[in-house]
């Protein structure tokens, strides 16, 4: 499940079950010079859609290799995470994980308007390990985020292997698009979760009706038809093994309902882009409303030709970039239906010489418990710059009021002296604009009770 990206993803923890293999096939693309990142938040650009590893729960090394077309490879991967949530969901997506947008997709479609989606996927399945093969599927309550999706998390699992089962419990069975699927409901923190396991398994689908399993799950009152379809997701999530899982083909296909002939104007170009401040780490931007013959549902802004995040606002705060350096924004306007408007014209921004100094700076860290069983959980922290300047660097401490300890972290470096922990920024999310926020999380162990801290931050 998603975290995207930063899923930072926050997936679908899960836990144990096995389903049996079969089916059909898929032609896949025509080879070409392979690309490869091993980095765990490294992201391959795939034409209309994106690779990303997402190895949210792990520090092992994992390496995945795009070989053309849809077809990548878990190339590098030998995990050993026992029970609780996986160590990984590399996968493959079309629409925004976590602000990170995808062209051409067709998404946000809200859950009302959806006419049709379909997805075809072809995998290779190793004889070996922990996992699973399945969809991720997100629906959020506006038509963007950049953060958690707070609608529902769809998980599709087309197969698995090795005694691993949803997120919840099983609450029915449902045969739906000529298939059977035995189906488990959950609720995270601040979102549903519903899984649909295909019994018998499978290595392949083919033109796989999702708005038929969409429609089950607003039935059973698990998809709210006031959300929106933000994005599809198809990939494997880790426990062991996992080096030789791959996509062969992936491909997904929305369109809204066909009522009055469905919504095909985009919005207006939006103007008056203005660069508003600059840092030597961050460039705001504001720029006046776009119009649209149903309603403007968010905006996405480019940095230097490629996008770097979405919003609902008139308004964005780009972070992250390196001091005296230009850089060139446009903005384009979007709706619910997925017609986009032409991009802006472009305003520069050249930023800052870094100082080290500057002073205004502060933070605060929100402490949240987003899965939890007999002897483990794992938790999510944001934290946010509360000061005038961007941050430098950032630093969390607390001290557990039980006998937690910390497994292992991703998107920071922890330590620990007892039951005091230390936790600071990685070296790619140190510096945070003014109001904007980042994100760390954990695994750890407990026993009797699991009393959440009180957090202290610091940042430079």
């Amino acid at each position: 499940m998603s975290r995207r990206l930063l899923r930072p993803r926050a997936l679908a923890a899960a836990l144990a079950i096995a389903v049996a293999a079969a089916v059909t096939a898929a032609v896949a693309p025509a080879a070409q010079a392979a690309t490869t990142t091993c980095s765990g938040t490294g992201t391959i650009s795939a034409g209309d859609y994106m690779i990303q590893a997402n190895e949210w729960n792990s520090s092992l090394q994992q390496c995945i290799t795009y070989t053309g077309g849809t077809a990548w490879s878990v190339s590098t991967a030998n995990f050993n995470t026992s029970g609780g949530a996986p160590a990984t969901y590399p996968s493959i997506f079309k629409g925004c994980h976590w602000g990170l947008c995808t062209g051409n997709s067709g998404m946000p479609i809200q859950m009302s308007k959806l006419g049709s989606a379909t997805s075809s996927w072809s995998t290779n399945q190793p004889s070996s390990g922990a996992y699973d093969v399945a969809y991720d599927i997100w629906f959020n309550s506006t038509p963007t985020t950049s953060g958690q999706p707070d609608g529902t998390e769809v998980m599709i699992w087309i197969n698995s292997r090795g005694g691993v089962q949803p997120f919840g419990s099983q609450t029915g069975s449902a045969n739906i698009a000529g298939m059977n699927w035995n189906v488990w409901t959950g609720r995270q923190t601040s979102w549903n979760i519903i899984s649909y396991v295909l019994n018998p398994g499978a290595t392949s689908v083919s033109n796989l009706d999702l708005k038929a399993m969409f429609n089950d799950a607003v039935s059973r009152g698990s998809i709210n038809p006031n959300h929106y379809l933000i994005d599809v997701e198809a990939g494997f999530e880790i426990w062991q093994g996992g080096q030789g899982l791959g996509t062969n083909s992936f491909s997904v296909s929305t369109s809204t309902g066909s009522s009055g002939g469905g919504d095909t104007t985009p919005p207006s170009t939006p103007n008056n882009l203005a660069l508003t401040g600059v840092t030597s780490s961050s460039a705001s931007l504001s720029w006046s409303p776009s119009t649209d013959n149903v309603g403007v549902a968010g905006y996405r802004v480019y940095r230097n030709g490629t996008q770097v995040g979405t919003t609902a606002g008139t308004s964005f705060t780009d972070s992250g970039l390196s001091p005296s350096t230009r850089y060139m924004y446009t903005v384009a306007a979007y709706d619910a239906a997925g017609n986009v408007s032409s991009q802006s014209s472009g305003v520069t921004a050249t930023t800052a010489a870094g100082s080290g100094g500057g002073g205004g700076s502060g933070c605060t860290a929100t402490y949240a418990v987003s899965n939890q069983w007999s002897n483990g959980f794992t938790a999510n922290v944001t934290v946010t710059n509360s000061g005038t300047a961007a941050t430098h660097g950032w630093k969390v401490t607390w001290t557990w009021g039980g006998n937690q300890q910390i497994t292992n972290a991703w998107n920071a470096t922890e330590s620990h002296s007892g039951s005091s922990e230390t936790v600071t920024n990685a070296s790619y999310n140190g510096s945070i604009a003014p109001g904007g926020n980042t994100s760390f999380g954990f695994q750890g162990t407990y026993s009797g009770s699991n009393p959440s801290p009180t957090l202290s931050c610091t940042a430079s």
